[in-house]
């Protein structure tokens, strides 16, 4: 899908899905042993969100780069010097093994993305990079105000336009539902699209976040309709 315009919208798409998955790999099943609740949780990963961003990416025929290794391993969608990348499974470990899940599981990931993103702007495309990822309904009592949110910078003005129409849009196809921006997280907080961004004009990369609650997609078919109104509302957002 390249729908490259004047009025600045992006002409290639990318999708990823950070916390796509809840595998661990056999050299470090031994840190997980008993912990089979904590890896189905939503700790463990993004529950839902691989099946949405599989959909979208079919039905706008674009590429997707995905990882099923537990965020609990190492966390693809934070810095890699965060005090958060690794959990508490995995922050005890030795420097030296701590570099080589970076180097194994980690910076593998973030780099395809990056290269692919540098060879589209290379050829003269304006990127939008989606990042696909889901949130509890609840977390610490808190009750989430959302059913799926944009996550984006706002003092990037072209990442605001696309929101404003994308939101709309939405809107349009399945008006019930709560569509907030930057909820529950901020869009520039720490993240793989905070990163590109700080190596890509605004004029050259867009990078927006969807959190979609993990109520609503817990079940293959709740994950291929919202992936269906995610792929038709950004087409139409689009002017496509």
């Amino acid at each position: 899908m390249s729908p490259e315009s004047a009025s600045g919208l992006p002409g290639f798409i990318l999708l990823t899905c950070e916390h796509g998955g809840r595998d661990v790999p056999d050299s470090y099943k031994s840190l997980f042993r008993g912990q089979k609740e904590v890896l189905d949780s939503h700790r463990g990963y993004d529950i839902g969100a691989l099946g949405v961003a599989l959909r979208m990416a079919s039905r706008l025929a674009v590429p997707i780069i995905f990882s099923t290794v537990t965020r609990l391993l190492v966390d693809l969608n934070r810095s890699d010097n965060a005090a958060d990348v690794f959990s508490e499974f995995t922050r005890g470990l030795a420097a030296d093994e701590r570099e080589r899940i970076l180097a194994t599981h980690y910076r593998p990931h973030r780099e395809r993305v990056e290269q692919l993103v540098t060879a589209a702007i290379a050829s003269g495309h304006r990127v939008l990079h989606l990042g696909v990822h889901s949130c509890t309904d609840e977390l610490n009592g808190n009750v989430r105000d959302l059913d799926i949110s944009l996550l984006f910078d706002e003092a990037r003005g072209l990442e605001a336009e696309l929101c404003d129409r994308f939101r709309a849009a939405l809107q349009r196809e399945a008006g019930g539902l709560r569509y907030p921006f930057n909820e529950p997280y901020r869009g520039a907080d720490d993240g793989l699209t905070t990163t590109l961004r700080s190596r890509f004009a605004p004029e050259e990369y867009l990078g927006i976040e969807i959190e979609v609650r993990q109520g609503m997609v817990r079940r293959a078919a709740e994950q291929k309709a919202v992936g269906d109104l995610l792929a038709v509302s950004l087409r139409t957002g689009l002017g496509g």
